[in-house]
């Protein structure tokens, strides 16, 4: 009885490894970095805004730095601001990151030091860039920011 009581422990451990390396994790939350995207539109925003400007979000998340480095380009408008903004799509949320230098497109900039609850909104799609303007003061475009990697990892393995 002596041994069997000895060896379980070993005999849990082997299983455990065993198991762990049968699994294959592959996809892109395994990546260090995540490419993210959204597409600005006045439609988009709540409520929505008739506007003919057009914008977008292209950026890469990277998960050991806890950094979101953007690129927003933009035409049809004259901004007066710009943020990320908590929230799903059809609500608005508050401001948790200002874009400097939106004056002129494209924007660019970097968002270092994203702490746990800003990593977990921004995985699960509830984040929106939002560019505000003097006659749209709430928002003249706004897109969802969604995980682009995703979509290119799905399509290929299918």
């Amino acid at each position: 009885m002596k041994r069997l009581t000895q060896a379980l422990p070993v005999f849990f451990a082997l299983f455990t490894v065993g198991v762990m390396v049968g699994c294959k994790d592959e996809g892109p939350h395994t990546n260090p970095e995540v490419k993210f995207e959204a597409t600005l539109t006045g439609a988009n925003e709540v409520p929505p805004v008739t506007t003919s400007a057009t914008g977008r979000m292209e950026g890469i998340y990277n998960k050991e730095t806890k950094t979101l480095t953007y690129t927003i380009t933009y035409s049809g408008l004259t901004p007066t601001a710009g943020h990320f903004h908590s929230g799903n799509s059809w609500e608005t949320g508050g401001v948790i990151h200002t874009f400097s230098g939106v004056a002129t497109s494209p924007i660019s900039g970097r968002w270092e030091g994203l702490n746990q609850q800003q990593e977990n909104l921004l995985f699960s799609g509830l984040f929106y860039a939002n560019l505000h303007t003097a006659v749209n003061r709430g928002g003249e475009i706004r897109g969802q920011v969604n995980m682009s990697d995703f979509v290119a990892w799905k399509a290929a393995r299918q």
